[in-house]
């Protein structure tokens, strides 16, 4: 799902980059495309009047002045704007607006009547504040034989030019919109075809993951990259699958062979213990015989996880429990050690964690205290979100900080450590703990250790 939630999210990054850099540029031009032609159409309609214009007709009678007035009305209402006509020294003689007769056109304001009465035309878009925003203006000089005699000044707002050119754009927005929708309803579709197979094959390593190792991804289509994976994939199940089968038969069939002769063994051992009168020798006899019980524990746990790794069903301990179970163990030699042991367990500290195994780490951790910090010693079974944990807490002298990242290695041991031990107990309960997904941590250097081991959390529920 995120793989294809990124292909469409880069697709559409991409889609929209490029119809914004077609359509923003597209807008602008076709902004200025229709300012320059309203430049150009209000320059040529100003050239165009003033070619038809003379000075008789300028300087003429009051009737000839009206007849030129008629004439610029009729002018402005064929341009869409205002038609102003003046003499020579810029003053209006004809306004079709019939404003601003009289007036001297020839300012600072209007640049373009200052050039007509040069004798060049010009037009060009500009600020008004009379109009409240852009006009196009054009002026154009009326010459008889040569001789100026006046100017022709055009005006016409943009407005509706404008407006045309927004609804061109907005036509071109709505179809870019349309676009980008259509892009990405094929980028989803197209992510879809690409991310199917990989999801599946996901799902499938899920699945070999949690254990069941018969599950395969087949025949799965799509790129040729994927489906090389996915045969690499099944090429590695399938071996993997015969290796741990391999593996689960010979534990099996090894601990089922070895019952018969330790079973042997014991019943030797217990003859020659009643029939020994060497109490040294009984002694000794009694050792071996709890060191065969041990070996036999020992194989009876190989031979029940075999049987539950082939039935596919998972160790779950219950954390609380094994607390529990170790103060009781552990009480008789805490009393010798003048030493307190204080257990305590949380609601659902269910660890997807060997019962065993996890008694060993207890053991070790339990075994480590005593020795080296015998006092009150704190045994809690610890839940925070998907895991589950221990803790054994003691108050003696702590473990130096500079030693803490050492004492989990094989065979380490510290600078204040007794006599007599192997380095060995920490590196063990780190095994196990990793054995299961878990993992173990040292804390406190003054006043106390602390060790820590945690589990995944078995999520099924419990009655």
């Amino acid at each position: 799902m995120k793989v294809r939630t990124r292909l469409v999210a880069s697709f559409a990054y991409v889609l929209l980059v490029v119809i914004v850099a077609l359509t923003v540029p597209l807008a602008i031009v076709l902004r200025d495309r229709a300012r320059s032609e309203l430049t150009a159409l209000t320059l040529t309609n100003a050239q165009t009047i003033g070619a038809v214009l003379n000075a008789e007709r300028l300087r003429g009678d009051p009737a000839e002045r009206q007849r030129l007035a008629r004439d610029a009305e009729r002018y402005a209402a064929d341009v869409g704007g205002r038609v102003v006509i003046l003499d020579a020294d810029g003053t209006v003689l004809v306004d079709s607006d019939g404003e601003d007769l009289g007036e001297n056109f020839a300012t600072a304001g209007r640049p373009e009547v200052a050039q007509a009465l040069a004798s060049r035309a010009s037009a060009d878009v500009r600020r008004s504040d009379e109009e409240g925003g852009d006009i196009a203006v054009g002026a154009a000089p009326i010459l008889d034989e040569g001789q100026l005699v006046g100017a022709v000044r055009i005006s016409r707002g943009v407005r509706t030019v404008q407006e045309n050119v927004s609804r061109a754009t907005a036509a071109i927005v709505a179809v870019a919109l349309g676009g980008l929708l259509a892009g990405l309803v094929l980028a989803v579709a197209l992510a879809r075809s690409l991310s199917r197979p990989l999801t599946r094959l996901a799902g499938t390593a899920r699945r070999f993951g949690d254990g069941d190792l018969t599950i395969r991804a087949g025949e799965i289509h799509g790129d040729e990259e994927i489906e090389e994976l996915a045969h690499s994939f099944d090429d590695m199940a399938e071996r993997m699958e015969r290796t741990v089968r391999a593996q689960r038969e010979f534990v099996a069939n090894a601990s089922h062979q070895l019952r018969t002769p330790l079973t042997g063994i014991k019943l030797r051992l217990e003859g020659a213990i009643v029939d020994t009168t060497d109490p040294r020798i009984r002694e000794e006899l009694r050792a071996a015989d709890q060191e065969v019980d041990r070996l036999a524990q020992i194989i009876e746990r190989l031979l029940t996880m075999a049987a539950r790794i082939e039935e596919g069903t998972a160790p779950r301990t219950d954390l609380g429990d094994a607390v529990d179970r170790a103060i009781s163990r552990w009480r008789e030699r805490a009393a010798q050690a003048s030493s307190t042991l204080v257990g305590n367990g949380v609601g659902d500290s269910w660890a997807a964690a060997d019962r065993d195994d996890v008694d060993q780490v207890l053991d070790v951790l339990i075994d480590n205290a005593l020795t080296y910090a015998p006092g009150p010693i704190e045994v809690s079974a610890t839940a925070h979100g998907d895991r589950v944990g221990l803790s054994v807490t003691d108050h003696g002298p702590g473990i130096p900080a500079d030693e803490a990242p050492r004492v989990t290695e094989r065979f380490y041991r510290g600078r204040g450590a007794p006599a007599g031990g192997s380095g060995l107990g920490l590196a063990i309960a780190r095994e196990l703990a990793e054995r299961w997904g878990g993992g173990l941590a040292v804390g406190g250097d003054v006043g106390g250790a602390r060790i820590d081991v945690w589990f995944r959390r078995d999520g099924l529920d419990r009655a």
